[in-house]
């Protein structure tokens, strides 16, 4: 199990208004909402201290009275706790700290690559609280049967979980081009599959039944996770290196999908007109220099070997390993130099099997950056490694499940009386 800040909207202090609360019509779901979310940002930020009642009143221009109310229905409804009383400084009742409830509501986040199938349960805490995974080769593959094996390894997952836990729903990670929310999944080149309706095959199988199902591109929801827990700021590239590449697009904290929801496909992104064809039937394609088959296949490792091999190999001097990352990094330097020059961002986190390579791949990476990057006179964009672990994407689909939940807490509350 492993810690991650906890859910919440886009970050801010919790000093901050989160907006002006509502006066009409939507009242108590809006102000619910409103009072959840602070609370969830401030646990997001380790600097930040646990919210008390008064905190919140102050931070949102609600009433003492009325934050205090909304706080109890959280409470009630396990999605908030109370924490022990903060030493008081001067006379009067010591305050009352609240956070996040752990263990109460989980998100279900999964993911289908190339080489592995997992799913993880994640709580508005940010803890993640049981995990499995099945390596395999799943190129080319039924989805059918991948998705039966995946539906087994979600049996599992919530089966480690408490039995008070609710589920509030599953959000899986696909390579690929996915339509928004729901799919089909459109395009996965690796895997093999198109116009695939992931949801309609997934839904009925035992474990799911009644359990809201979402799609999302793997790198635009390891991108989510990483704002959680990186250093990037708040307008990067994330990009996810494995058989393919995969990027996402975040602005202002927010992820950019695009209108069907397909941004992102760095990987095939041309860097040599006259390469290698590509799985997706282009010619020189990024994918065909620096994904991790191009990688490990240029240094002459088998492909069936983890990329812990080639980082091995690299760090032991070996001539071909060093070649293949130098090769490799320089198109991928072209590919993301191109994408700096279209879209201003300040940093560009390398994620996937592209962290543990960093200290090989990233020179010439910022290399080809300094020198086709138009404002790199005034202003270099950052290159740094992810921070959200290897089961960033699926880390990410829970945190997507969960925030379903701060948008509308209203219906995880009891009702109000009639």
């Amino acid at each position: 199990m492993t810690d991650a800040p906890a859910v919440s909207a886009p970050r801010t202090s919790v000093s901050a208004r989160r907006g002006a609360p509502a006066r009409q019509g939507t009242l108590r779901e809006h102000n619910l909402r409103l009072v959840l979310s602070c609370v969830l940002d401030a646990a997001a930020d380790p600097q930040e201290p646990p919210p008390s009642r008064a905190d919140l009143a102050s931070a949102t221009g609600l009433t003492r009275g009325a934050v205090s109310a909304l706080v109890d229905l959280l409470v009630s409804a396990r999605l908030l706790v109370e924490l022990a009383p903060a030493v008081a400084v001067r006379a009067g009742r010591p305050a009352v700290p609240l956070a996040p409830a752990r263990g109460t509501v989980v998100g279900l986040g999964a993911e289908i690559n190339v080489d592995y199938i997992g799913v993880l349960a994640v709580d508005l805490a940010g803890e993640v609280l049981a995990e499995r995974t099945l390596a395999g080769d799943f190129r080319d593959s039924d989805p059918a049967v991948v998705l039966r094996r995946l539906a087994v390894l979600v049996g599992g997952v919530r089966a480690a979980l408490a039995p008070e836990a609710r589920v509030a729903g599953l959000c899986l990670a696909l390579p690929g081009l996915v339509d928004r929310i729901t799919g089909p999944l459109r395009l996965a080149p690796n895997l093999g599959w198109q116009d695939v309706d992931v949801v309609e095959l997934l839904a009925p199988s035992p474990g799911l039944d009644g359990v809201p199902i979402r799609l999302a591109n793997e790198a635009n929801l390891a991108a989510r996770a990483e704002a959680r827990t990186g250093g990037a700021g708040q307008s990067f590239l994330y990009v996810s290196g494995e058989v393919g590449i995969g990027a996402a697009i975040v602005l202002d904290g927010e992820i950019f999908a695009g209108r069907h929801g397909w941004s992102g496909e760095l990987g095939h992104t041309v860097v040599d007109q006259a390469g290698p064809r590509c799985t997706c039937g282009s010619f020189g394609c990024l994918e065909q220099y620096a994904g991790k088959d191009a990688l490990l296949r240029a240094a002459g490792i088998d492909l069936a070997e983890p990329v812990a091999a080639l980082v091995a190999a690299a760090d032991a001097g070996d001539p071909a390993a060093l070649a293949a990352l130098a090769r490799g990094g320089q198109a991928l330097g072209v590919a993301l130099a191109n994408f700096v020059n279209l879209v201003d961002v300040e940093s560009v986190v390398l994620g996937g099997v592209y962290a543990p390579l960093a200290p090989h791949l990233a020179a010439p990476v910022v290399a080809e950056l300094r020198d086709r990057v138009l404002a790199a006179p005034w202003q270099d964009a950052r290159v740094l490694v992810a921070s959200a672990g290897s089961n960033a994407a699926m880390l990410g689909a829970g945190i997507a499940v969960l925030r379903t939940v701060v948008e509308d807490p209203s219906a995880w509350v009891p009702a109000p009386p009639d």
